[in-house]
């Protein structure tokens, strides 16, 4: 099964993510350093939006599919 795998890569990414901003709050990274750490902080946040819209979307099909039943939806 994927999802722990897919959850743990969330809880890592969205960790790493907090590092990087704190890194980047503190300010004792070189210009070249701050750029690589927001550069990766970018990708990292791109990747968490992407798991977060794919559990948005899991999470709606759900609720479509169980409305539908409790609607009288076609039977099993």
């Amino acid at each position: 099964m994927s999802t722990p795998t897919r959850s743990n890569n969330f809880e890592k990414s969205l960790a790493d993510l907090e590092k990087i901003v704190a890194q980047l709050e503190q300010g004792d990274l070189s210009l070249d350093e701050a750029m690589q750490a927001f550069e990766q902080g970018v990708r990292l946040t791109r990747d968490c939006q992407q798991q977060l819209d794919s559990a948005e979307q899991k999470v709606r099909i759900l609720l479509d599919e169980s409305q539908s039943s409790a609607a009288g939806g076609p039977a099993e």
